[in-house]
């Protein structure tokens, strides 16, 4: 199970980290602290040292009822920094955290190699054709809605029955435009209850029916943090504990904020 990445060939068989970098001033964790140049350096090399195989970019909070996010100031925000971390670190896999086509071509044409898009098209009515044209792997993740509304969107008869059939719709359709290179996101957090989030995770080995690697971004949300009755910051342990989870029910990606703590993940259930 391999992605190709500026013609590297990732082999996703074994795990990989993928590792946070948000550029927002707003994001639910780590909103503005990397506003400087040092510290993103900083955190970026961190990163990387650590074991991260990729760095994810956002530049648009997708946090519930984030603010809105014009497309000329999140470009602003990201394009300098895929410039300013490729200049200093410029072997760096930078996947972009955008559900907009027109962000996402610039962000690859400024250097990075993967799209992650939240919405997996529908923000975007050329996303697909636009990705399927850039030539780079493509991240779809599960979410009805927008950042604004999608926890009003909550409602499912069967959660998992009905999330597999829209992978299984926006794969047909991603394939349809000549994407070769697909991984799968369930999107815990996105227009899912706590509960709902702990449904997907307990089925989560049944999202290998759809054949594609397979994305898992729980880090510091609130599905840990409420259930625990604390809060993010204090949510470390808590993510180790799903994400070991999720490795052992299928996870080939694990999109985190703490890198080491997730390579350590990988390193004890290799050994299971």
């Amino acid at each position: 199970m391999t992605i190709n990445c500026l013609g590297k060939l990732i082999d996703l068989s074994v795990p990989k980290v993928m590792g946070i970098l948000n550029v927002t001033p707003n994001s639910f964790y780590d909103g503005g602290k990397h506003s400087d140049e040092k510290t993103l350096l900083n955190h970026v090399e961190k990163m990387i040292i650590e074991g991260a195989a990729f760095i994810d970019i956002g530049a648009y909070s997708s946090k519930p009822d984030a603010e809105f996010v014009s497309e000329a100031a999140e470009m602003r925000r990201l394009v300098p920094v895929i410039k300013l971390v490729l200049k200093y670190f410029p072997e760096t896999l930078i996947s972009v955290d955008t559900f907009r086509s027109d962000v996402a071509k610039t962000a690859i044409e400024t250097g990075a190699c993967m799209v992650n898009d939240i919405s997996a098209g529908t923000l975007d009515s050329i996303m697909m054709e636009s990705v399927a044209k850039l030539r780079v792997p493509y991240i779809m993740m599960h979410m009805k809605g927008n950042p604004q509304t999608m926890q009003s969107l909550a409602h499912y008869s069967n959660i998992t029955k009905e999330m597999l059939y829209y992978f299984s719709e926006k794969v047909a359709q991603a394939r349809s435009f000549g994407i070769n290179d697909l991984i799968i996101d369930p999107g815990f957090g996105f227009a899912k209850t706590v509960e709902q989030n702990f449904e997907v995770m307990n089925n989560l080995e049944l999202f290998q029916m759809v054949e594609l690697p397979l994305l898992v971004g729980v880090s510091r949300k609130s599905m840990i943090y409420k259930t625990l009755e604390t809060s993010a910051e204090q949510a470390l342990n808590g993510t180790s504990v799903l994400n070991t989870i999720a490795l052992q029910k299928g996870a080939n990606i694990l999109r985190v904020h703490d890198v080491k703590e997730a390579m350590e993940c990988i390193k004890l259930v290799s050994q299971l």
